[in-house]
């Protein structure tokens, strides 16, 4: 009877667990974590990508879609052009990710899947110093781009110069063999509109620690909501080499100011093609002025690269390499 009771106790916790794995993902590893699986974004994070897609160049963007939550998500239409947005790039910085939940970012990527496409996401931890946090995240298509999930941090900021600490995250262009590949970081941030000389002082320092974070690489990429134009960023804009892809151009959806931009040192980043731009949402997706609000109040800043290392088919990446001066 004692045996009887003990086997039916071991299968009864080895079909829980079963069971458990099948509907949750574990997350963390000091403090274990259960998210529940919501379909095709949560099951493909860090999934065997698909192959590799042929093409020499990569867009790398970035969007505030503000206020992204569940009231966002209930809306339809909004859904569809987001999905069919960011279907546009092969990496999306996002940014104003503002929901408890876990699974905005997850359910968004489901509806950029549906029409089979393999798009996967990095998210970082919720920030910032008031009730209103904001959450960082990544979204990129697997065809085009591998992530290195080792090399994705939030930056330690002890003396706290910023509202929201930037998320980290190092890719591979995905296509050309591994040691002739375009490598890069993305520094992704949210500048706070109250806040901006100070923080811009601070992201200097940001993307030289960055580039000293031990892994060698020197194609550092800041990108996001900066709440400045290209005239006014500080330090950060004193950088020498420092360029950046948008000036002159609004990037608000009411088409009055340039808020947002992707900054990057113009020795290093040589894979640019010269290829950058803003999307304009209402335009393209034949959109009225509220419609496209309903969406975002920013537009999406993009550039172009090639997918070899140094812009060139036959070179071959090499370490260490020039630090950011």
């Amino acid at each position: 009877m004692r045996r009887f009771f003990l086997a039916a106790l071991l299968l009864a916790l080895l079909v829980g667990g079963i069971f458990l794995l099948q509907k949750y993902d574990i997350e963390g590893l000091g403090a274990v974590k259960l998210r529940p699986k919501t379909g095709t974004g949560s099951e493909t994070a860090g999934s065997p990508a698909p192959p590799a897609a042929a093409g020499a160049t990569i867009r790398i963007a970035t969007f505030n879609i503000q206020m992204l939550g569940e009231s966002k998500l209930a809306k339809p239409k909004v859904v569809h052009v987001l999905a069919q947005i960011l279907r546009r790039f092969d990496v999306v910085a996002i940014q104003e990710v503002r929901a408890e939940s876990q699974d905005i970012i997850p359910r968004l990527v489901d509806h950029v899947n549906a029409d089979g496409a393999r798009y996967d996401y990095v998210i970082g931890p919720r920030l910032g110093r008031s009730s209103s946090k904001e959450q960082y995240a990544y979204v990129f298509n697997q065809a085009s781009l591998e992530a290195d999930r080792d090399a994705i941090y939030t930056v330690e900021d002890t003396d706290d110069r910023l509202h929201r600490e930037p998320l980290v995250a190092a890719f591979r262009a995905r296509g050309p063999p591994a040691e002739r590949a375009f490598t890069f970081t993305l520094v992704n941030i949210h500048v706070d509109p109250d806040e901006t000389e100070t923080e811009l002082a601070a992201l200097d320092d940001v993307l030289r620690a960055v580039q000293a974070d031990g892994r060698g690489e020197d194609d550092i990429i800041l990108l996001g909501d900066l709440n400045v134009d290209d005239r006014h960023l500080g330090e950060l804009g004193m950088m020498p080499g420092i360029g950046w892809a948008i000036s002159g151009i609004a990037t608000n959806t009411r088409g009055t100011r340039t808020y947002d931009n992707i900054v990057y040192h113009a020795f290093a980043t040589s894979e640019r093609t010269g290829r950058a731009g803003v999307l304009d949402v209402m335009r393209e997706f034949n959109l009225t002025m509220q419609e496209t609000l309903s969406i975002s109040d920013h537009l999406p800043v993009w550039i172009e690269t090639s997918v070899y290392e140094g812009g060139e088919a036959g070179r071959i990446a090499t370490r260490p390499r020039r630090p950011l001066p």
